[in-house]
This record gives C-alpha cells, structure tokens and sequence, in this order.
C-alpha cells in the first residue's frame, strides 16, 4: 500500500474486525456494538468493502465450508497494512487533541 493512499473509515472498520476470522454478520455486529452504535456498516457496503480487500490480498477467506456464512481473515499483508493505519490514525486524534487544547488555552 502506498503510504499516500489511506483506508476509507469502512475499510478500517471491517479490516479491525478482522484480527480474528468473522462472518459478514459477526462484522457487523462487532463494529455497531464497539462504537456504541455510532457506526454501521450496511451489508451491501460491507460486501463491496469485503470484495475490494480480497482482491487487495488485505483479507482471505477463511472458511467456506458453511455456504450461507464466509468467514474471512486478515493476511499478513493486511496486518501490515492496519498497524500502519493504526499509527496515522493516532496521529490524527493527536493532532485534534492538541488543537482543542490550544483552543481552550
């Protein structure tokens, strides 16, 4: 991944979700449960994102030997990719913080 290009929010979610093999559903959950429902992924979009990060190599597919439910998993490639995102997205909620503090000064 190029450092230039950057995760949409979505992609982060879902690839978050992924440190451990999940189902489309599970995914779901995951995210609208640990954001307190502030977020939510729908599944046509989910499914796009999870079309896009397998042709990425970000994500593999982990089991399909229950037709109705795939389960998916990040690669190490995507692991990388995620660690990395992790670090600017830090810097990111750094630089607000900052910001708001100096504001309040």
């Amino acid at each position: 991944m190029k450092k230039t290009e950057q995760l949409t929010d979505s992609m982060f979610y879902i690839m978050a979700a992924l440190t451990k093999p999940r189902h489309g559903y599970a995914i779901m959950n995951l995210i609208e449960e640990t954001t307190n429902r502030a977020i939510s992924v729908g599944p046509a979009s989910m499914y796009t994102i999870i079309k896009k990060l397998l042709k990425q190599e970000l994500i593999y597919l982990f089991d399909e030997s229950d037709s109705r439910r795939k389960t998916y998993l990040l690669t190490e490639k995507g692991k990388e990719v995620l660690e990395e995102e992790l670090i600017i997205r830090k810097l990111m909620i750094q630089l607000a913080e900052t910001g708001l503090e100096e504001g309040e000064q």
